[in-house]
């Protein structure tokens, strides 16, 4: 009899995976405006300063702070400076009405604020209630960005802040990688589309949509041959076609070793597969192979078919590969320290993973439900517990928890 593999870790599976990623390399250029959710090819360097010249964080006067040490001087305006408009030199003893954005006149030093001085409409005085420090409420040139600096480095997963610091540089473009071409399919005769009735035994293919939107959550062109029969044929068939023109081919389900589950014979007979069993909870089944294709292979994931286990098994290993493949180096989720307000006292060997929200005070309450194919606690939660082996909770301790929007984006 042979001896029983032992099952990976989550760190040992993820190192794996991520160690046999390919990364894409093909790259074009796309408006900024266009750059949503895609990867920077290539590091970007500004031009130019941000700001590009001295001006005023306020609405206010633009002063000579050495006149104004008295904290009560009272000066004419000069001139009236909106953003945008480039002022006269400061006239001594004058003060120059300025509005936020605005370049400081040549001779001043300082901005006070609108509301530290007083105008007096009958005389058109101004009288400056504060001694400034030179400095005061103005962005320096070059303050935020120096022209020649790399402001976004390749590999950088562009949000709207990315967006917006390379519009603040006039970068109208971005080089960005290709997007990761992906195929899914869902295997089992059980499965039915939402809209057709349901027969006895059938139930709906949640995982289709669940896949689906997580995949375009990452940016991916993917393709959807839908479900596939419970057939050697069948399945063999949908592999060969989701193998042209993919990097990467996922499928929901089947990935067990009973007579109904066909993926792993039908990968093996078009390229290579490893079953691996994973310590975690749920989501213990994953395979990974490869499958032959004119010029190369793509890879292969497949997922298992609890709703609850495919959604882990995607955020866990799925996610961090697909941004690997897209040249993202740290593809790690944030977890925070936070404090149980519930008891856990089944200790598990594997690595659990627990569906939690944030309560009013800070703390995490706990599905009461954690079955994997339970997907309500996947709505009704805010992320999950990452739980080591062995370890029981108690109220009032602390854990690890990743939010939702660390591992689905």
């Amino acid at each position: 009899m042979s001896e029983k593999k032992a099952m990976l870790s989550a760190a040992e599976a993820l190192d794996l995976l991520l160690s046999a990623a390919r990364p894409i390399v093909e790259s074009e250029t796309v408006s900024t405006l266009e750059a949503n959710g895609r990867i920077l090819a290539q590091a970007q360097s500004s031009t130019i300063n941000v700001p590009p010249m001295d001006n005023t964080q306020m609405d206010g006067y633009a002063v000579r702070s050495a006149e104004c040490a008295s904290g009560a001087a009272s000066f004419s305006v000069s001139q009236r400076i909106p953003a945008g408009v480039v002022g006269e030199p400061l006239r001594a003893r004058t003060i120059a009405r300025i509005f936020t954005g605005a370049m400081i006149p040549e001779g001043a030093d300082a901005v006070v604020m609108q509301e530290q001085c007083e105008a007096d409409p009958a005389s058109g005085m101004v009288t400056v209630k504060h001694a400034p420090q030179p400095g005061e409420w103005i962005r320096r040139t070059g303050e935020d960005i120096r022209a020649g600096s790399v402001i976004l480095d390749a590999g950088t997963r562009l949000r709207a802040q990315e967006l917006g610091l390379a519009a603040s540089v006039g970068l109208a473009t971005l080089p960005v990688l290709r997007k990761p071409r992906v195929a899914v399919f869902f295997t089992g005769d059980e499965l039915a589309m939402p809209g057709e009735p349901l027969k006895p035994g059938a139930i709906y293919n949640s995982n289709r949509f669940t896949l689906r939107g997580l995949l375009e959550n990452l940016g991916c062109d993917f393709t959807d041959f839908g479900i596939v029969p419970d057939t050697f044929d069948a399945t063999r068939e949908t592999l060969r076609k989701a193998a042209a023109g993919h990097d990467l081919i996922i499928t929901s389900g089947g990935v067990s070793v009973g007579e109904e589950d066909h993926i792993k014979p039908a990968v093996e007979a078009e390229g290579r597969l490893n079953m691996w069993q994973i310590a975690i909870k749920p989501g213990k089944p994953l395979a990974f192979g490869e499958v032959n294709r004119a010029g190369g292979t793509a890879f292969f994931l497949g997922l298992p078919g609890n709703p609850v286990s495919s959604f882990i098994t995607f955020m866990l290993f799925v996610r961090p590969f697909i941004l690997r493949m897209q040249g993202v180096a740290d593809v790690a989720p944030k977890a925070y320290a936070m404090r149980a307000d519930f008891a856990w006292p089944r200790a598990d060997r594997r690595n659990e993973f627990l569906r939690a929200r944030i309560n009013a005070t800070g703390g995490l309450d706990l599905f009461p439900n954690q079955s994997s194919a339970v997907l309500t606690s996947t709505v009704w939660g805010d992320g999950v517990i990452d739980n080591p082996p062995g370890r029981t909770i108690a109220p009032g301790d602390t854990v690890r928890f990743i939010p939702f929007n660390e591992l689905l984006y």
